[in-house]
């Protein structure tokens, strides 16, 4: 008989096994009324609003099980919608996770999956409260997050001003430095490989920065510069970032990846073009980048990169930036 130890496949479980197995390893939160178990969950709402953001991680293109272990796709496929629920400013209250695998899959990888899962909804202070499982040619994680703002207004991406400065909490450039290191068989910063297999957003920074008078705010999974579009387009204005700001990014261990790959690729113009590279355009580290009124008091982990400026676009420097700036779906 096959348990909850592991041993067999998703199959040698079946449907109700797996449910049970995964349910088991998934916190409910202190908002959950019904959780796991019912046709629905039932999780309270302080302010009176629901949050909601959903993303999904396919295998082939958002991981490969070569790389990655169940405990890093649950970790990063949860933390991919709790910083969106962080970016609008909102407290993560829950998780609905829904798994689609082949009957071949190690149930052991399907229960470290369900452990990830649960570490980062707990480190996000959620609960997990319902899902689906199906059947698929390989692995696909879809996770929908809830989230509360605690009586405040959502920060939306269309609020810059000209004059707003514009700020980063979290790192950047550190999941695409990992993710070229994977790409060229190179493990050794095990620091840069360890933030793109299982990303840490600054959850918290989320309200924060609704509580500073945050007039625009965006998680960066696509790029920095990809990210900031967005809210210059929506808040009808500019933004232009300064390379000057962004050395609290570029020093070790990115600088060190970048010459380790530009030594054995030649790839980009310098090593330090390389790490800037990574910093403007690399996304997945989901960091937090927002935009505050010029007399807006930050504190240090909010570090100012920017200004929003009248006109339309995003500039580095002034100039506008050769290539795209970021990752791009069906391009």
């Amino acid at each position: 008989m096959i348990t909850e130890s592991g041993a067999g496949t998703v199959a040698d479980l079946g449907e109700w096994g797996l449910i049970a197995a995964l349910g088991s390893r998934m916190p409910a939160g202190p908002l959950t009324a019904v959780g796991i178990g019912d046709d629905s969950a039932v999780v309270g709402a302080p302010s009176g609003s629901v949050v909601v953001a959903v993303d999904l991680v396919l295998e082939g293109r958002h991981f490969l099980r070569s790389w990655s272990s169940g405990y890093d796709v649950g970790v990063k496929a949860a933390a991919r919608s709790l910083a969106d629920i962080a970016a609008m400013g909102a407290v993560p209250t829950a998780l609905l996770v829904a798994l689609a695998a082949p009957g071949s899959l190690p149930a052991r990888w399907a229960l470290d999956l369900a452990a990830g899962v649960a570490a980062e909804a707990s480190r996000a202070g959620a609960g997990v409260v319902g899902g689906d499982t199906a059947r698929a040619d390989s692995v696909l994680v879809s996770v929908t997050a809830l989230g509360d703002l605690d009586g405040r207004a959502a920060v939306l991406r269309g609020g810059a001003s000209p004059g707003d400065v514009v700020a980063v909490a979290g790192l950047l450039g550190r999941s695409a430095a990992g993710h070229a290191l994977l790409s060229a068989g190179l493990t050794s910063s095990s620091s840069l490989v360890a933030a793109h297999l299982r990303p840490a957003p600054p959850y918290d920074a989320g309200p924060e920065a609704a509580r500073l008078g945050a007039t625009a705010m965006i998680d960066i999974s696509d790029g920095l510069l990809a990210d900031l579009g967005h809210v210059a387009s929506a808040s009808g204005a500019a933004i232009d970032v300064g390379t000057s700001s962004l050395g609290i990014f570029l020093g070790d261990p990115l600088a060190q990846a970048a010459a380790d790959l530009f030594s054995r690729t030649g790839t980009a113009d310098s090593p330090r073009a390389l790490a800037l590279s990574w910093v403007l355009t690399g996304g997945e580290d989901h960091s937090l980048v927002a935009t505050f009124p010029p007399a807006a008091v930050l504190p240090e982990r909010w570090h100012a990169i920017g200004s929003v400026r009248p006109g339309s676009g995003v500039t580095v420097d002034g100039a506008p930036h050769c290539g795209p700036g970021g990752w791009e779906h069906f391009t």
